[in-house]
């Protein structure tokens, strides 16, 4: 595996790429890798010749009083399991290397995306993704790119993105990767004492909860709000920030319930704050 930190190492390694002819596989991620990183690049590594996976802390994309100083980075782990999992190009830059001075010219994510649910509890952190997953995307050239559908508003911004911009990339969604007992694989579940561990399950319990309502055939997006929304009041320890079924593009709140929408919530637990979805 070969290990770049900067741009024109990185460019160069995929151009070169495309000449002989291997497709390329772009992983971007911020580090801490977990299982949900693996089924990622395990993707990507069978569906490209030539795999690039990025670890970088996009200070863009977090506000004030977030962790950004906290967020947890272990590069030579990192490292081993970029290796394990068969990627050819590790790009590794630093802050300088991707932002050389304070930029200036950013991306800023309009309309409904940017205005409801993570947009509105998080203001300017889809800027921040939109920015750097654009410069990556750039650097990388025409590729294929892999997100998480855990962050499910993250990956319409992506997709939104690339197809409003006309960028040479396809973006491939990734299904959440859930521990045994539900809870979405996260960096920040390192953050979880043993009791906030056991809480946090809840945030999957109550999507669970939401999803049996409209299998059940409830069709009022209230109701199946409700029905998750009920679930994580009732969990002690536990404090939503949201429970919304909305449009997998758009973010539109639901009219209806129907087949492919996604039922997403926020909740604190203790002082961490977690993110969660399932599909209709």
């Amino acid at each position: 595996m070969l290990e770049v930190a900067s741009s024109a190492e990185l460019r160069a390694a995929t151009d070169a790429a495309r000449q002989r002819g291997a497709g390329v596989g772009l992983v971007p991620t911020m580090g801490a890798l977990h299982a949900g990183h693996r089924a990622l690049l395990a993707m990507a590594r069978a569906e490209n010749g030539f795999l690039v996976a990025s670890v970088f802390v996009n200070p863009l994309q977090f506000g004030p009083a977030e962790d950004l100083a906290g967020y947890p980075r272990d590069r030579d782990a990192d490292l081993a399991v970029l290796e394990a999992e068969g990627v050819d190009l590790a790009f590794l830059p630093s802050e300088r290397e991707m932002w050389p001075s304070p930029p200036e010219v950013r991306l800023r994510v309009g309309g409904g995306l940017a205005e409801r649910l993570e947009g509105l509890h998080r203001p300017g952190h889809l800027d921040g993704v939109a920015t750097v997953v654009a410069k990556l995307l750039h650097l990388a050239g025409p590729s294929r790119a892999y997100f998480g559908q855990k962050d499910a508003q993250q990956l319409a911004v992506v997709r939104r993105m690339v197809d409003d911009l006309a960028f040479p990339n396809r973006v491939v969604a990734c299904p959440t990767v859930r521990e045994p007992d539900g809870l979405a694989v996260s960096s920040r579940n390192a953050y979880l004492s043993g009791p906030e561990r056991q809480r946090a399950t809840a945030l999957y319990r109550a999507l669970e909860a939401g999803r049996a309502a409209f299998l059940a055939g409830r069709r009022d997006p209230g109701a199946v709000e409700a029905a998750a929304r009920d679930l994580l009041e009732d969990q002690p320890g536990v404090e939503p920030d949201y429970v919304a079924l909305v449009d997998p593009a758009t973010f539109e709140p639901a009219k209806q319930a129907e087949p492919g929408q996604v039922l997403a919530t926020a909740a604190r637990v203790g002082r961490t704050r977690l993110i969660d979805n399932v599909i209709l």
